[in-house]
């Protein structure tokens, strides 16, 4: 009997489109469960049958039914982190670790593993590291789409040892998204090696985190500030995917709109608990550029922002006794406020993947990795929560110029933020005037601010600091590599 091309672990949802996605095309897929009652379910399924879809009872078994260099991917649910002493900081599914015990005794030289998870990049890292060591390959790759993307074609940023790509290459590009005039560009390349594919993954959930944040905050100033309807917020956010603004994320948020609540009879979303869920991996992505000293407020604030909605039963409790303005009512032209708002969303979202940007670029250099930002941008532009017809200005920006440091920088974007600045900084002062918070919207006005200022306030801060702990400064007026301290105590003018 024939041997399958590749061995997929792990069938929930994600696992099982991605089964049949690549068995549409022409791929045999060798699949296991733990509960191997999932494996007959699916096997059997309407779904499956007629597919090359073999069906195995053990990861022995799943191993013996595929062809050499066997290509094992898994799609393991994340369990509760368990602390990894060389890296504490950060979560380790000792899940999969266990599975990569299990499976190399299995394989042999040349075969290769993939983790298809939502993985910190450093245990692929260690991972990499550890599977390359005991003559196998290993690959850590980010999927993302949902369950939708992997059925229809995901966005796959895949990473790990070198050596791998050109063996799973065909698989990955022919089941992912495709772009482009002829829609023939595939939605995946290989990212650089390590973890560097999970960490382009999670810049990518981090974006789609401000996204999702300024998208919210863009919906509850109009609803609150001019009243806007469901139906008139449909007809707004059907309008606003017609431009700049067309994406996933935004002809979703229409829909939403228009969704009646079968209990009710009124829209489901009035009716849903404003408290946000999160996996983490936005929090990894801030986590990481306090570590690099990345400035990606968006993502930050987004965060905090979904912290905050988590904590009702206390804001409950704050709303009965912390007073602030009351909404006034809107005496302007509704229709030219809500196009400051798309104004405001669209130059805060060019500041949030700026921002990215500028993380990835630190995290490439740290890492060593040779990351194509141009190409970043076109693996987005399809399959992805974030898949936006914005992504291919980016791709344009980096062709123009591969060492771009800043999006802001480039041309287009730079006209598009200078044309939004007037009413961009409308919208956030309307917001304060009438006590409504936009911490995504006001934070990438706070950024650009600071971004496109000659000098800041850090000069204080740097002089408190040498005052109380000595830890020195530069001066204007001398080479930036030498370092100054005053003796502030003795300097100072006496209290009288």
């Amino acid at each position: 009997m024939a041997k399958c091309s590749i061995g997929l672990m792990g069938l929930a949802v994600m696992g099982q489109n991605l089964v049949l996605n690549m068995a549409d095309h022409g791929f045999s897929v060798a699949v296991y469960n733990r509960t191997t009652s999932k494996v007959d379910d699916f096997v059997n399924s309407e779904a499956a049958q007629g597919k090359a879809i073999v069906g195995c009872h053990s990861l022995k078994e799943l191993v013996e039914n595929l062809e050499r260099p066997r290509k094992v991917m898994l799609m393991i649910q994340s369990k509760d982190p368990v602390p990894a002493p060389e890296i504490a900081l950060y979560p380790k599914n000792a899940a999969v670790d266990a599975v990569i015990e299990e499976l190399l005794p299995l394989l042999e030289p040349g075969d290769v593993i993939i983790d298809g998870g939502n993985t910190h990049y450093r245990d692929t890292d260690r991972r990499t590291k550890y599977v390359e060591s005991k003559g196998l390959l290993y690959v850590g790759t980010g999927v993302s789409g949902g369950e939708e993307g992997a059925r229809k074609g995901p966005s796959l940023m895949p990473g790990g040892s070198p050596e791998a790509w050109p063996l799973i290459k065909d698989i990955f590009q022919s089941i992912s998204a495709k772009v482009g005039p002829n829609n023939d560009l595939p939605c995946c390349e290989w990212i650089g090696p390590r973890g560097a594919g999970h960490y382009v993954k999670m810049v990518h959930n981090g974006i789609e985190y401000g996204d999702m944040q300024l998208i919210s905050e863009a919906y509850w100033l109009m609803k609150h500030i001019l009243g806007l309807t469901n139906d008139e917020l449909y007809d707004v956010f059907a309008e606003w995917n017609k431009g700049d603004l067309d994406s996933y994320l935004i002809e979703i948020t229409r829909d939403i709109f228009s969704v009646k609540d079968e209990k009710t009879g009124g829209y489901l979303v009035d009716f849903i608990m404003d408290m946000a869920g999160a996996k983490g991996t936005g929090k990894w992505m801030s986590q990481l550029a306090l570590d690099l000293g990345a400035p990606s407020t968006l993502v930050t604030e987004a965060v905090y922002a979904r912290a905050l909605s988590s904590q009702k039963k206390a804001r409950v409790a704050a709303s009965k006794v912390l007073v602030g303005p009351e909404i006034k009512p809107f005496a302007g032209d509704k229709k030219e406020f809500i196009e400051q708002v798309r104004k405001a969303l669209y130059a805060s979202k060019i500041c949030s993947y700026a921002q990215g940007y500028v993380q990835m670029r630190m995290a490439a250099e740290a890492d060593d990795w040779d990351l194509q930002y141009g190409p970043i941008a076109l693996l987005w532009r399809g399959g992805c929560i974030i898949r936006a017809v914005f992504l291919q200005r980016i791709k344009d920006a980096f062709d123009k110029n591969p060492q771009l440091e800043n999006l802001l920088l480039d041309d287009y974007f730079k006209a598009e933020v200078t044309g939004a600045q007037d009413a961009w900084r409308n919208v956030v002062k309307t917001a304060v005037e009438n006590g409504i918070p936009c911490p995504a919207i006001s934070g990438a006005l706070s950024y650009y601010d600071g971004y496109r200022s000659e000098c800041l306030s850090a000069n204080l801060i740097q002089a408190q600091r040498d005052y109380f702990g000595a830890h020195t400064f530069k001066r204007i007026d001398e080479p930036a590599d030498q370092a100054f301290h005053a003796e502030w105590i003795q300097l100072r003018k006496q209290p009288e």
